[in-house]
C-alpha cells in the first residue's frame, strides 16, 4: 500500500503537528468522544487525546496506525485512543455517536453525509483539505481532481450550523498551500451560540 510504504520509508512526517485550527478553537468544541477520519499517523487524534478526548482514529493504513499506537503508547494515553484500519470510502460510520469528527486532507465529499450523521446532536465536524487555487498550489496533490473548488467545502456542510470558514493561502518554505477549513455544528435554525473570533496562523 502506497500509504504504509511513506511511512516506512520516512517520506511522510511520522509526528506532524496538530491543525493551527483546530488548536485555535480547541476551547470553543463539546468534549467527550471524538473521531479523526483519515488520521495518517495521529496529526489530530493524539492531540485530542492529550486535551482529554475519547478518540477513534480510522486509517487505511496499518502502518500509520502503529505509528499513532506507539506515540500514545510513549504519551501515556493509550486508554484514549482506538484505532480502526478500514477505508473511509467504505466505512460503515456509526449514528449519533461522536462529539467531535475530524478530517484533515481527505477528500471525501461522496462520504460526508454519512460522516454528518455519526455527529450527536451538537457534536461538531471539523474539516480542512486542499484548494484549486490560481496560481496552483504546490503543496497538496499534484493534480486538482483531489483538491476542492471554492466554497464546495461550505456548500457541502450548509446542513449544519457553520461556526467557522476560510479559505485561504500560505507559503510553507518555497511552496505555496491553499486550504480550506470549516468548524461546523450539528444544529439547525434560529438563534444559535458562536464562537469568538480570534486568530490562529
Amino acid at each position: 500500500m502506497e500509504w504504509d510504504e511513506r511511512y516506512r520509508t520516512g517520506t511522510y512526517p511520522t509526528d506532524p503537528e496538530p491543525s493551527p485550527a483546530l488548536r485555535a478553537y480547541l476551547d470553543e468544541l463539546p468534549d467527550g468522544r471524538a473521531l479523526d477520519v483519515a488520521a495518517g499517523s495521529g496529526r489530530n487524534a493524539l492531540f485530542l487525546a492529550a486535551n482529554g478526548y475519547r478518540v477513534d482514529a480510522l486509517d487505511q493504513s496499518s502502518e500509520g496506525l502503529s505509528i499513532i499506537d506507539e506515540r500514545a503508547r510513549a504519551r501515556g494515553f493509550t486508554d484514549r485512543v482506538e484505532t480502526i484500519r478500514a477505508d473511509a470510502t467504505t466505512y460503515e460510520f456509526p449514528e449519533s455517536t461522536y462529539d467531535l469528527v475530524t478530517i484533515s486532507y481527505f477528500r471525501t465529499l461522496d462520504r460526508l453525509a454519512d460522516i454528518k450523521a455519526a455527529l450527536k446532536p451538537g457534536g461538531v465536524l471539523f474539516y480542512q483539505h486542499h484548494l484549486r487555487a490560481d496560481p496552483p498550489a504546490t503543496v497538496g496533490p499534484s493534480t486538482d481532481r483531489y483538491r476542492f473548488d471554492s466554497n464546495e467545502l461550505l456548500r457541502a456542510c450548509l446542513d449544519l450550523t457553520v461556526l467557522y470558514y476560510d479559505e485561504s493561502t500560505e507559503p510553507r518554505d518555497d511552496r505555496q498551500s491553499a486550504t480550506a477549513t470549516i468548524i461546523a455544528r450539528n444544529t439547525r435554525g434560529g438563534a444559535q451560540s458562536y464562537p469568538r473570533s480570534r486568530a490562529y496562523k
